[in-house]
């Protein structure tokens, strides 16, 4: 099997951490969402603790190195977080993961192409231009995904009223909600898709004191995730006069959430030292999508129809092909002498 120069990893170690990231990230909602997490700030908090400890346990496991400037990665993908819970109440888990993903995608394919807009140069791919088809497929997949209705007015027992999404709040809710929701995707979108970038600077440089390996990044990266969380806690609490929304029913849940979405950003750092950004964010951004509307229409009943069922077969074999179209981008070996430009 082939190794990358700098983390040493096994190549098809790469894809498990893209299997991993892609179950983990279209599933680690999941929890919290049959119960009231109002607003997402005290969710939020909870759901980063659980990150932390569960960065903890790799920072034990690498040697307990620290990285300040990894941290910043940390607090872009924390901003982007908070945003999460809303788009979730306002268009549904399925349509709001799909948005943020298809931002994420494009911002994080364009930075590992332009080697963050010439900091570094990028990893090369042997078909670049079968590399460009896949993610364009995967663009389209992705939109194809948004044509899927979400029906998040479902009827619930009575002893379960406290679940998000009340049919009532349905009904107050319109135009104006939906277009919030789509922004707010979107914003998070972009703060997904440049989370790494300052983790990636640090590895790219080659400078001794910092290390070639992703996983080292990693517990600097969600210590800033922590402290960026307890931060805008905080200003929420001023902003509210030390009178924030706090969920008990959401603490066990929101920290089962956070251990998820750790595995998967854990598997995704993986990922990225093995395959590049050019592979691993068209792979990771396009993957989640089906996991999570496979639970919309088998779970929750979000999403119903034959139109529906039609539209999200659809887009899942266009995320097929694209992840066949990358794959096959990077696993192919050139001939002995031959080369190929990036």
């Amino acid at each position: 099997y082939r190794q990358t120069m700098e983390s040493g990893y096994p190549e098809w170690a790469g894809f498990v951490g893209v299997g991993l990231a892609v179950i983990f990230f279209g599933s680690n909602f999941v929890p919290v969402k049959q119960f009231e997490t109002g607003d997402g700030m005290f969710f939020q908090l909870v759901m980063c603790l659980a990150i932390w400890c569960t960065g903890f346990v790799v920072w034990c496991i690498q040697g307990f190195g620290f990285y300040p400037i990894a941290m910043l990665g940390g607090v872009i993908w924390c901003t982007g977080n908070i945003c999460c819970v809303p788009i979730i109440n306002k268009i549904g888990l399925g349509l709001g993961l799909l948005l943020w993903a298809q931002t994420s995608l494009i911002v994080g394919w364009v930075t590992g192409v332009t080697g963050i807009f010439g900091l570094f140069t990028p990893d090369p791919v042997p078909l670049p231009a079968l590399n460009y088809i896949g993610f364009g497929i995967a663009c389209v997949s992705t939109i194809v995904f948004a044509f899927v209705k979400s029906n998040t007015e479902v009827v619930v027992p009575e002893e379960n009223q406290f679940l998000v999404n009340q049919p009532d709040e349905q009904k107050k809710k319109g135009t104006s909600d939906r277009i919030v929701g789509i922004l707010l995707a979107v914003f998070a979108g972009v703060c997904f898709g440049s989370n790494f970038d300052p983790p990636l600077y640090m590895i790219k440089s080659h400078k001794p004191e910092w290390p070639q390996n992703g996983m080292d990044y990693v517990f600097s990266h969600f210590t800033g995730i922590l402290l960026c969380s307890i931060f805008y806690f905080l200003l929420y609490c001023i902003y509210n006069r030390n009178k924030p929304h706090v969920f008990p029913q959401s603490v066990l849940p929101g920290f089962l959430s956070g251990i998820m979405w750790a595995i998967a950003q854990t598997s995704w750092f993986v990922a990225n030292d093995t395959l590049g950004l050019v592979v691993s964010y068209p792979l990771i951004s396009a993957g989640p999508g089906i996991v999570a509307n496979l639970w919309g229409i088998l779970l929750f009943k979000e999403i119903t129809g034959k139109r529906n069922y039609l539209i999200f077969l659809s887009a899942s074999l266009l995320s097929a092909v694209a992840i066949a179209c990358i794959t096959i981008s990077k696993e192919y070996e050139p001939p002995k002498n031959t080369t190929f430009v990036q």
